[in-house]
């Protein structure tokens, strides 16, 4: 074969390779989401890589001043413009994590840890229930479809507003699913308008989270039960470890946080607001499986995607901005993974609520 040749098929076969990379492969849960597809949320190309540069110079102040700072649910929100199409893209359409099943995939992880939310708040038909950050809606429709309730998503983030929808009418339940635009920390929804409410990993958003739990509790009808999946330090932390401590910085930084509250103060914040707690316990530990085996996992996918993404970038099919933001989730993922294995974060810390009948009345 002379040089020619050689160098045509050589060629041929790269550009099948990257057409496969680029524009066959879908997301790690459910096709639909293409890496060609990927976009910043709401955010114009021209203004990823200062958008980026603005919400990492914001979560690396100290923690006190983020904490305070009214400008946390806008950086929230610029943070899920950045990251949507990549977890949809490289996690699926259910932004949380699972305790991992013997012999069972990924989505049957998910999708067990999800309608365990319909028994613990005793959904049912004709019930209306409200999703707390909801996201792109995974956890929607699966307890939807689960429970015949209607189900009522709240988020911040325009853009996951449309994604929402959007996979809700492909998968046949936007009659029984619908997603509103706004801020949790001030609902526009009616007092006592919902019989049931739940929040799978969000409310770690809020810088105060009685604020959230009180309008949770506003909106709910007396005798409601809510039910929160909390992100949070567990008595293994310890602040005088360096390590411990980069640890916890590392995911706050990553994940949009204004800082991590520890376990043992959940339950107090409920009763702050009002509510009785009905049951408290961490769904991490055994015999649960390990959380984090798929971040692990997931390592060479990333390193997979991070060519992915490097090549689309150079060729401008996405924006300047894009590597950098895919590099921040892997660290992120690090932490993670080391919160996860030594056992001083978990993102699961159930607990679950009751509007008292007698208090609402009166």
């Amino acid at each position: 074969m002379d040089t020619a040749a050689l160098l045509a098929t050589a060629a041929v076969f790269a550009a099948g390779v990257l057409y496969w990379f680029i524009w066959v492969m879908g997301s790690a849960e459910v096709k639909g989401k293409r890496a060609v597809d990927l976009k910043m949320g709401s955010i114009t190309k021209d203004k990823v890589q200062d958008k980026y540069k603005q919400y990492w110079s914001f979560f690396r102040r100290p923690k006190d001043t983020v904490e305070s700072s009214e400008n946390v649910p806008a950086f929230v929100d610029t943070f899920y413009n950045l990251v949507t199409d990549i977890y949809e893209w490289g996690w699926g359409q259910s932004f949380h994590f699972s305790p991992s099943v013997p012999n069972r995939s990924h989505r049957d992880a998910t999708r067990i840890h999800e309608e365990r939310v319909v028994d613990l708040i005793k959904a049912r038909p004709g019930h209306r229930i409200l999703d707390v950050g909801c996201g792109v809606g995974g956890p929607m429709r699966a307890i939807a479809a689960r429970s015949g309730s209607t189900v009522v998503g709240i988020t911040i983030n325009e853009y996951q507003v449309g994604r929402a929808r959007s996979h809700n009418r492909k998968a046949g339940l936007d009659g029984a699913c619908e997603v509103v635009c706004g801020n949790f920390l001030q609902m526009s929804f009616e007092d006592c308008s919902f019989d049931g409410a739940y929040s799978i990993e969000a409310t770690c958003h809020a810088p105060r989270l009685e604020d959230v739990y009180a309008e949770i509790y506003r909106v709910l009808k007396p005798g409601g039960l809510y039910v929160s999946y909390e992100w949070v330090t567990t008595g293994l932390f310890r602040a005088d470890d360096p390590k411990h401590v980069e640890t916890i910085q590392g995911i706050e930084r990553g994940d949009a946080l204004p800082g991590l509250r520890a376990q043992d103060q959940i339950a107090g914040v409920a009763r702050k607001v009002g509510f009785e707690v009905v049951e408290e316990r961490d769904l991490a530990l055994p015999p649960a499986g390990p959380w984090w085996t798929r971040l692990k996992m997931g390592r060479l996918a990333y390193w997979r995607n991070h060519v992915l993404v490097s090549v689309m970038t150079l060729l401008r099919f996405a924006p300047k901005g894009v590597v950098e933001v895919h590099e921040m989730l892997y660290e992120t993922a690090r932490h993670l993974t080391h919160g996860g294995e030594t056992g001083i974060f978990t993102p699961m810390h159930m607990v679950l609520c009751r509007k008292p009948i007698d208090k609402a009345s009166s």
